[in-house]
């Protein structure tokens, strides 16, 4: 039989005509990735705030595209669109054989926020659990820059903001019988809208008065894309990283920083500059905050944090962030604690003992960045710290199954011991960088030094993770010894101020081992304070001392970081099952002060950089960063600059007191303005912020400038409430 013939029976047989037989299209699979920093997703459609960026990219990959529609064009199979309004985005594949396949994305796009939305009726913008309290605060301002105006609410309905359909009235509840409140100038009404648990997109809306809401999602999962852009937050902080455009988004790729000669892997002691035999490989770790130095003490405490937040929520943390090391078969926040622990060992000398601090140059981008960096000499405090980080590491690597990590594991545990070893033969051994007394000015920013009772504080610690890592009880008798130094027993402290301390303890209290008078002694106490009426915790909300639900004693520098600690605070009697509340109460308890990061707040203002695609309409669009600098056409402002900040940074938030223009404004320069900026000046505490990102003279640093000690507390928090 000849071919031709074989070819007409063959088609006669499936039905189809020969040319179908030998050149059929080819299946494609629609893939796109929020803002080209989350893990692709096989998805066709999605619903998004105006402005928001998406990234698609189609397979397979060989072959040939064409787009239109959203704004699409040409030839990338990889297209990045900034969406404006509902649209569809059309793909045609062409593959080896001239065959066409069409894949179609359909979005739909919130219009951009009303300019009546989200003034005085406020809301978590990321949205609610289902079966969560859901509670708005409506405002009216009554002290602060924003006095002159005014809003009585009326009777108010939950609208689905896709059917417009209204599925929730009533009315409003006044907070404190109307009575003005001194944290933040205003009275309050809650809004209780708890019974509407079906998933969707919602507003808040007055008709009456015109006004409504940000607008909200209700759901089972809808803290994940936060969660995972706040871990991610590390990543863009990482030194001597490469961030690829496929891991950074195009907008904040950069090659790795500080590698040039004289740098991090050539870095010198700060005391002995010239002397080329003291040159060591310090390469890695990360920026602190807005400064681009890395700090021994506070790098271990992220790293401790990073670590407790996967054990503690094991399942959340998956292999996907989008990070270099995705879908290595390890959670991918321990990945980036990894990251901070390989830093932390490059530190470690040989004896045990552990630099503090190396100092690096700022540039934006960071890896334009050409000056040398410095390192400072060991300390005790740097030491205990890493002692503390090396033996959480210790414990956890070696529980993942993994026989590269079990060796990694072993070298942690014996270089804690080590710097246990050494810190306790020197035990008041000082090192304080950026410091004219002690010749070392111009090295790192923040004063990483401690006294006396923080190093005491940091032995409790490194006693404690050493038995957890160990078993070894002579850190348990350590610890028995001295827990009664600790604030919670010493001065009957604990507050979102110390939640550090107060949580370490509970570890330690459910730990196999641990000695039960104590551990019981030290849960007891734990619930005595913070259920006190006269404390922060419990007793605050029994009160009702906080219109917007999320109580602290006070607004100082960091004041989110507080915010989240408290809620911590909350989620620590949940996860050891010691609570004298109900589960559900010590959820929402803890969902509050989340919801206070997320927007439900006196600005209205979701306390995370560059969120409008994950949900916020309202995030921060400047912080005072080296990378996100003033005045950069790229980076300087999420609203008005090609790309604004890397997404998820959680700023410092509302500083009460503790912020000032330079003091011999305004005649020292133009930039200072005529008169201080208000807000953030002269304002009731939890409105003294202000969206800006000025260095000297106006110097906005106590108040929009990220840390990582921030972050780690904000991240803690939030992943108790992903799935």
């Amino acid at each position: 039989m000849d071919i031709r013939k074989s070819l007409l029976l063959a088609a006669a047989t499936l039905g189809a005509p020969v040319w179908a037989q030998t050149c059929q299209p080819s299946a494609t699979t629609p893939y796109l990735n929020i803002n080209g920093t989350t893990s692709w997703a096989v998805k066709a459609s999605a619903s998004l705030n105006a402005g928001s960026r998406v990234v698609l990219g189609p397979q397979p990959v060989s072959g040939s595209w064409s787009w239109s529609g959203c704004g699409a064009s040409g030839t990338s199979r990889e297209q990045t669109l900034k969406l404006t309004a509902s649209c569809t985005a059309t793909a045609t594949y062409t593959n080896s054989c001239g065959a066409k396949t069409t894949q179609s994305y359909n979005f739909t796009v919130w219009p951009a926020m009303a300019s009546n939305a989200g003034k005085f009726i406020m809301v978590d913008q990321f949205g609610y659990l289902p079966n969560s309290r859901k509670v708005a605060v409506l405002r009216f301002p009554k002290v602060g820059y924003d006095s002159n105006q005014s809003y009585w609410p009326q009777q108010l309905q939950v609208v689905n903001a896709a059917t417009s359909a209204v599925v929730y009235t009533a009315w409003p509840q006044d907070w404190n019988g109307l009575q003005t409140d001194a944290s933040s100038g205003d009275q309050v009404w809650h809004f209780d809208f708890s019974s509407i648990t079906t998933p969707g997109t919602y507003e808040i809306v007055d008709s009456t008065n015109n006004q409504r809401s940000a607008r909200f999602e209700i759901g089972d999962n809808i803290y994940r894309n936060v969660l995972i852009q706040a871990v991610r937050m590390f990543f863009y902080q990482r030194a001597g990283q490469t961030k690829s455009a496929n891991n950074a988004g195009a907008g904040w790729a950069d090659a790795a920083s500080h590698l040039k000669a004289g740098q991090d892997t050539q870095a010198r002691r700060f005391l002995d500059p010239n002397n080329a035999n003291t040159a060591r490989d310090l390469r890695g770790g990360w920026y602190d905050a807005g400064d681009l130095n890395k700090y021994t003490s506070w790098a271990a405490a992220y790293a401790q944090d990073l670590v407790e937040a996967y054990v503690q929520n094991p399942t959340v943390f998956t292999d996907d962030f989008n990070i270099p090391e995705s879908w290595n078969g390890i959670p991918d926040i321990l990945d980036e604690a990894k990251w901070g622990l390989d830093w932390l060992v490059r530190m470690q000398n040989s004896d045990g003992s552990v630099l503090s601090i190396v100092g690096l140059a700022g540039a934006s981008p960071p890896s334009a960045a050409t000056a040398p960096s410095y390192y400072g000499d060991a300390s005790t405090s740097a030491t205990l710290a890493s002692a503390a980080a090396y033996a959480e590491g210790a414990k956890v690597f070696a529980s993942l199954n993994n026989t590269a990590m079990n060796t990694y594991a072993a070298d942690l545990k014996t270089r804690a011991q080590r710097a246990w070893t050494w810190a306790l033969a020197n035990p008041n051994v000082v090192f304080r960088n950026n410091d004219a007394a002690n010749g070392t000015s111009g090295l790192g920013a923040g004063q990483q030094e401690t006294d006396d009772a923080g190093r005491a504080e940091l032995r409790l610690i490194a006693a404690i993770k050493l038995f957890a890592a160990t078993g070894d009880t002579s850190y348990r008798n350590y610890v028995d010894a001295h827990y009664t130094e600790a604030p919670m027993f010493a001065s009957y402290y604990l507050s979102a101020f110390n939640a550090g301390n107060a949580r370490n303890l509970l570890y330690y209290a459910a730990l196999p081992g641990a000695t039960s008078s104590i551990a019981t002694a030290i849960r007891t106490r734990y619930l005595d304070l913070w259920g006190r009426s006269d404390y922060g915790g419990w007793g605050a909300i029994d009160a009702k001392k906080d219109p917007y639900r999320a109580y602290i004693d006070s607004y100082t520098w960091g004041s989110n970081a507080v915010k989240a600690n408290a809620g911590t605070l909350f989620t620590e009697e949940g996860y050891y099952g010691i609570s004298r509340h109900t589960a559900d109460d010590v959820s929402n308890a803890a969902l509050d002060y989340l919801h206070y990061l997320h927007g439900v707040n006196p600005l209205g203002k979701a306390y995370l950089t560059n969120m409008v695609s994950f949900g916020a309409e309202n995030s921060v669009n400047q912080i005072f960063h080296t990378w996100f600098a003033d005045g950069s056409a790229q980076w300087d402002s999420a609203a008005t600059s090609t790309y604004g900040p890397a997404p998820g940074y959680l700023v410092g938030g509302p500083n009460y007191g503790q912020w000032d223009w330079d003091s011999r404004c305004p005649g020292i320069s133009a930039a200072c303005g005529s008169t201080r900026p208000t807000p953030p000046y002269g304002q009731p505490p939890q409105k003294s912020y202000l969206d800006f990102n000025d260095g000297w003279p106006l110097q906005s640093w106590p108040i929009s400038e990220p840390s990582n000690g921030y972050q780690t507390n904000y991240i803690r928090l939030l992943a108790r409430f992903v799935k």
